[in-house]
């Protein structure tokens, strides 16, 4: 049995996916920018850099609940199929 869906068709979770993996990037400069003047003895950013380095975090999980999104249409998909 051939499966219906196309290859590059987006499934319900993917753009969550995606935008949680672009969050994550920027989360993750961010904390790279934040810790290097720690190791090259300049002086410190501003608290708010701080901030913009829990985006990793932010975008962990955006792309954690885009991967369950899909387990779930999945799931309804299969159980569809079965009936």
């Amino acid at each position: 049995m051939r499966d219906k869906t196309q290859t590059n068709s987006a499934g319900p979770g993917d753009g969550l996916i995606r935008t949680g993996a672009v969050v994550f990037f920027i989360g993750a400069v961010a904390t790279l920018v934040t810790v290097a003047p720690l190791f090259l003895g300049a002086k410190p950013f501003p608290t708010y850099m701080f901030g913009l380095s829990m985006l990793m975090a932010v975008g962990f999980l955006v792309a954690g609940a885009g991967v369950l999104r899909s387990i779930a249409a999945d799931r309804r998909q299969a159980r569809g199929a079965s009936r």
